[in-house]
Order: C-alpha cells, then sequence, then structure tokens
C-alpha cells in the first residue's frame, strides 16, 4: 500500500493502522514524493488525499489510471458534497471517502480495492495441506486452525501466493514489512521460524540460501 498524505501525524496514523492489520505500507507526502515511489514499487492500492502540494491529488489519480498494471485509488477529501465525490471518480479513483473517516471503514475499503484489483490473488490460497483466506483472515494446515500473529500471517500469504517458486528475503521485506525494514535484519528469518513452528510436522517452508524461501506440495 501507499498512503499519500501531507499532513505528517495522519499520514503516520493511517500507516501504522494498516501495518498493524498485516499490510506494508510506504508513507508520501506530496504528489512529487508519491509519484517517485510509484515508479519503482508496483503498489496494490494508493490511498490518496486530493490536496496535495508538489503534485496535486487529482493529476496524480490521472497520472496513476494512464499505467498499463496500475494500483486501485481510495481518495480522501475534506470535501464531501456528492460533486465533490462525482468529480473525484471521474479523475479514476475506485473508491471516495471523506474527512474524517472511522478507520475500520479505511480498512475494509482498502482490502476490498485489494480483491478487486484485476491481478487480485485467488480468494483461498492452497498448498502442502495449508488453506489461507485473506478475506475471511483464516488459515489451516490438514484442517487445522492457526493461530498466527498479523506478520506471521502476511508472511505465510506471501510464501502461497508464490508458491512453488521462492520468495527472496528481499521480496518479503518489501511485501510484508515496508520500505523502511533494514535489509541487514533477521526480522524474516525470526518470523518464519515462528511459523514453521505453528504449522508443525513434517516441515513444508524450505530455505535455499542465496535464493529464499517457498512452500511447495512436494520436494523437487
Amino acid at each position: 500500500m501507499l498512503v499519500v498524505e501531507d499532513a505528517r501525524a495522519l499520514a503516520e496514523v493511517v500507516a501504522e493502522g494498516l501495518r498493524d492489520q498485516g499490510m506494508a505500507v510506504d508513507v508520501a507526502y506530496d504528489g512529487l514524493a508519491a509519484a517517485a515511489k510509484l515508479d519503482v514499487n508496483a503498489y496494490e492500492v494508493v490511498v490518496l488525499d486530493r490536496d496535495l502540494p508538489g503534485i496535486h491529488g487529482d493529476t496524480l489519480c490521472q497520472m496513476i489510471t494512464e499505467r498499463d498494471e496500475r494500483p486501485m485509488v481510495l481518495m480522501l477529501t475534506a470535501a464531501v458534497a456528492p460533486g465533490d465525490r462525482v468529480s473525484g471518480l471521474t479523475l479514476g479513483a475506485d473508491d471516495y471517502l471523506g474527512k474524517p473517516f472511522h478507520f475500520p471503514e479505511l480498512v475494509l475499503r482498502v482490502r476490498a480495492l485489494a480483491r478487486r484489483r484485476p491481478t487480485a490473488r485467488a480468494r483461498t490460497l492452497r498448498a502442502a495441506g495449508v488453506e489461507l483466506d485473506p478475506v475471511r483472515r483464516t488459515a489451516t494446515r490438514d484442517g487445522r486452525p492457526l493461530d498466527l500473529s498479523v506478520k506471521e500471517f502476511a508472511l505465510l500469504e506471501a510464501l502461497l501466493s508464490a508458491s512453488p517458486a521462492f520468495r527472496s528475503t528481499e521480496d518479503l521485506l518489501e511485501q510484508v514489512w515496508d520500505e523502511h525494514a533494514d535489509p541487514f535484519t533477521n526480522t524474516v528469518t525470526v518470523t518464519v521460524g515462528r511459523l514453521r513452528r505453528k504449522l508443525g510436522s513434517p516441515p513444508i517452508i524450505t530455505t535455499t540460501p542465496g535464493v529464499g524461501y517457498r512452500i511447495a506440495d512436494s520436494p523437487d
């Protein structure tokens, strides 16, 4: 996710709240910084304030909609008149939320947009006896419910979505954590270890040094 909001306190509150929900979130405080991040990262959803310095939110929204594989856009604004909503959607925004807003509603809208994205993952991910439902936030192994933390769930989702391919440590840091994650941290190794213990035996997460981690239905 990318949160674009020039009110820094609000941007950080929204970003931390979404991270607490297991999402990897980057933040930009103006339109220029947002455009730069959009050029180098593939986001699923952009939470976009309309009144931005640098590049106005309307212009940035139009730039996003012109991309071949674009993220979904949730536009935020203090202007809540029907005409403002219509004009925002006309610019290409996929959803519109007025300020102030209830955070649980923001989370629901962001998740709904991620599911609507044309390249969105299948509703239920399956491999090696594990089933994960990103919408209901449930995961099981061989029918046994898994009690996972937010990060463990997000890590399992990332591995299942790539299965049977590998996910590198760098890829996992970007997808499960965010751009501020220390590339030299051992947080991925630690979280994988906790996830392995909760998944139980026989182990299904394999590690190849220099390549990464994966879940496969059967070994090569």
